[in-house]
């Protein structure tokens, strides 16, 4: 019985303490709306609890019945009552502006004070001073607060020294000063509270800004990333493919069986470019129920497979003499793919701009803390050079370079064609991938 009912509290408590936050998200949003209302109300409020009662019952103060204290008949003056009101309005008032003047509003409720206990008055509505150094406190610079604690004591010391006939001047410093510690260490708390609220606010909009900037940065690296795989695959295929689809023209009125050959080899590149394509897109492909479809998966292109692309592009019309140095089955997938794709565009951009019949030496040697690819044709362009343009060919393949720490370099050879260089440092070995 004891943990049900125990639940059950805290079952309530949740609710309780949500309808609490709620309505002080609501008081803090119309408090920002209008400052007035709540100035306005904190005043009000200490004149109805404080001012009100000492209206009330004026005159009776000073009237010696059976159960009033004689000592108390000496040590207060009974004042007029347009007195009274223009005490109570030099106390009050001013709390209008405690937020907004909070010093300002202090000052003027301490000197009220002062002349106050100075004429030997007590009134209720003195517990503005407090409010006051509360406010000071809490929307004030803390730069003033030793100043306005030295004035507080001092007026406190004149109410200890005028209540003196009745209480002893310790005791009601005593009681005194520990009402107004309690009102400055209120107002200090409630003060780091919000500092400490506004900092984890301000925090978690910096969070969530840092946040949108990395899903903006990663989406634009995997946009790049798509654009150069898309640009490799498509270009270089559909280079084979129109240099393929050229020479079967040439080739239909002369010699059918190589127009017969031509095609199918133009049927298995479109093929190979459609796999490709499916495996590149399948990964960002996302079926309507949200859930991400399985993409037809394949191991990426590794150095093994330069032969491969050689051998399709010498169908295309390309003489290519391929040769390795050192241990490039070592390297690992990131960089056999980063070799790949330099030689794919460089073949591509040689096939598109110097056309068949061009010899090229393709070669790649492996150091003991360099990789250096070197493509080298004999064929003259046609039009202006492949490496004019600025499209995703060079960007691309100086990206990828880049990934490695390694360099690109292209432009006429010294005995004719065309020559690229690429360079990609070993050292940070499967650090990009």
């Amino acid at each position: 019985m004891t943990t049900t009912t125990s639940a059950g509290g805290s079952g309530a408590a949740g609710p309780l303490a949500a309808r609490f936050t709620r309505a002080g998200q609501r008081l803090r949003q119309a408090d920002r709306a209008h400052p007035w209302v709540l100035d306005t109300a904190v005043a009000a409020l200490v004149f109805l609890m404080f001012c009100l009662p000492d209206l009330l019952h004026h005159g009776g103060a000073g009237r010696g019945d059976g159960d009033s204290r004689p000592r108390f008949q000496f040590a207060f003056t009974h004042l007029p009552l347009a007195a009274v009101l223009a005490l109570q309005a030099g106390l009050v008032l001013p709390l209008l502006w405690r937020r907004r003047r909070p010093m300002a509003t202090f000052v003027a409720i301490a000197a009220v004070f002062v002349l106050q206990w100075s004429l030997y008055a007590a009134l209720r509505a003195d517990v503005a001073l407090f409010v006051a150094l509360y406010s000071l406190a809490l929307h004030g610079r803390l730069g003033r607060l030793p100043w306005a604690a030295a004035v507080m004591t001092a007026c406190l010391v004149l109410v200890a020294v005028r209540v003196s006939p009745a209480v002893s001047v310790w005791d009601a410093l005593f009681f005194l000063l520990s009402t107004a510690t309690a009102a400055l260490a209120v107002g200090l708390m409630v003060r780091t509270r919000r500092a400490q609220l506004a900092g984890l606010r301000e925090r978690a909009a910096r969070l969530e800004t840092e946040r949108d900037q990395r899903i903006r940065l990663a989406t634009a690296t995997e946009r790049a990333r798509v654009a150069r795989e898309m640009h490799d695959i498509v270009g270089h295929n559909l280079s084979v493919i129109i240099t393929l689809a050229d020479a079967g023209a040439y080739a239909t009125d002369t010699a059918p069986e190589r127009g017969k050959e031509v095609l199918r080899l133009i049927g298995d590149t479109g093929r190979t470019a459609l796999g490709e394509l499916r495996r590149v897109l399948g990964v960002l492909r996302e079926a309507s129920d949200g859930a991400r479809q399985a993409p037809e998966l394949s191991p990426q292109p590794g150095l093994a497979d330069i032969e491969a692309l050689c051998d399709g592009v010498r169908t295309a019309g390309l003489e290519i003499v391929y040769r390795t140095v050192g241990e490039v089955d070592a390297l690992d997938r990131g960089m056999q793919l980063t070799v790949y794709r330099i030689v794919q565009e460089a073949l591509t951009n040689t096939l598109k701009h110097a056309g068949a019949g061009t010899r090229v030496s393709l070669s790649v040697a492996v150091g003991d803390d360099r990789l250096v690819i070197r493509i080298r044709d004999n064929g003259q362009a046609k039009g202006p050079g492949p490496w004019n343009e600025e499209g995703h060919g060079l960007v691309g393949m100086r990206e990828r370079a880049a990934l490695y720490g390694g360099t690109v370099s292209a432009g006429p050879a010294a005995d004719g064609g065309w020559a690229v260089e690429a360079a990609l440092d070993l050292a940070p070995r499967g650090g990009a991938r």
